[in-house]
């Protein structure tokens, strides 16, 4: 495993995240393992050197930060491991309730990123996680209804208070994230140090504002979705987009309308091609080159989420794998525009 400072931090983490939202309650979501099932996925990260997991408070409605803070805790020391969890959305004890269509279910502090909501979903994620201090809080999503001077201020008394080292932000348009900072840069607050937005080799729009603004300050890049949803594996054909009628779609594809909503294009195809002939002719899969594009892309570490041992074992593997500048422009070259997607 490599290891590498997160952003402007002394903070090392590894090139690996490993993403937490597969671990918690499958009747959240039907593709989501349990407890014992996720045991084995957190002790062969640990074992392959990873030390930087992230979760929110909103995945499984709170079970993935108790599962993720339980299994840590039996294959390692709280100061050997880097916690990333997240705020804005609600939280409900009813499992069926998935908190980004929530309209109407939870009362009108229980989301959001204001000094209430926060100071709550801190003590709560505190609580599940089971532990004094959470290593980087996310902002999980921009609040336009909340002033940007009352939530930079109250994250930087978190930090103050040591219930929180390092703040972060994930999806957004890059003239707010650019606000934000210079609001804690004008009264002294602590700044963001990560950015964890949507990037891969089928979604790239974040190089036109976001990826340059996140290098030229020294901000971590931990994007999510490094796979497309799994599309850039390169199982998935035209037809699959009617998942109704294909009996051989997985779980998670039968009911992952944002896929469908992302991709799906002629152009994304077509990059999958390139990916799959640069994998085979490498003698790697799919997996281990979308993820080496990313690390050679300025990311810090992508967020992998693995349902499969083989899947984890992909992107342990990719740390290794070395591209050279004309297979990257081979990968690239037929991408097109998609549609600004991950934050509207």
């Amino acid at each position: 495993m490599q290891y590498v400072n997160l952003g402007p931090t002394g903070l090392k983490v590894s090139r690996i995240c490993l993403g937490m939202m597969t671990y918690g309650s499958p009747q959240w979501r039907p593709w989501v393992l349990d407890e014992e099932a996720a045991r084995p996925f957190v002790r062969r990260a640990i074992e392959g050197g990873v030390n930087f997991f992230d979760t929110a408070n909103m995945y499984s409605n709170g079970v993935s930060e108790i599962i993720t803070g339980k299994l840590l805790k039996e294959f390692a020391k709280r100061n050997e491991v880097v916690i990333a969890t997240k705020v804005y959305f609600g939280v409900s004890d009813d499992m069926s309730i998935d908190a980004p269509t929530m309209a109407g279910k939870f009362h009108p502090n229980a989301s959001g990123l204001s000094r209430k909501h926060i100071m709550h979903a801190v003590d709560a994620s505190l609580q599940r996680l089971g532990t004094d201090y959470i290593d980087l809080y996310q902002i999980h999503r921009w609040d336009r209804a909340t002033p940007i001077e009352e939530t930079m201020a109250v994250l930087h008394d978190l930090v103050k208070a040591g219930k929180v080292r390092y703040i972060g932000a994930s999806s957004m348009w890059a003239w707010q994230f650019a606000k934000a900072q210079q609001v804690a840069k004008e009264n002294g607050w602590t700044p963001f140090v990560s950015m964890q937005n949507h990037y891969n080799l089928l979604y790239r729009e974040e190089e036109r504002e976001m990826i340059p603004l996140c290098h030229d300050q020294k901000v971590a890049l931990i994007p999510w979705s490094p796979l497309a949803r799994g599309f850039l594996a390169g199982n998935r054909k035209p037809e699959d987009k009617d998942v109704s009628a294909n009996n051989s779609a997985t779980s998670r594809a039968k009911t992952d309308d944002l896929a469908l909503r992302y991709y799906y294009n002629e152009a994304d195809f077509a990059v999958v091609d390139a990916l799959t002939a640069l994998a085979e002719k490498k003698g790697v899969s799919n997996a281990q080159i979308a993820y080496a594009w990313l690390l050679h892309k300025g990311v810090t570490a992508p967020i992998v989420g693995a349902s499969k041992l083989p899947q984890l074992e992909q992107a342990l593997g990719a740390i290794s794998v070395r591209l050279s500048a004309e297979e990257i422009a081979t990968l690239e070259a037929s991408y097109q525009p998609h549609p600004v997607i991950g934050h509207v």
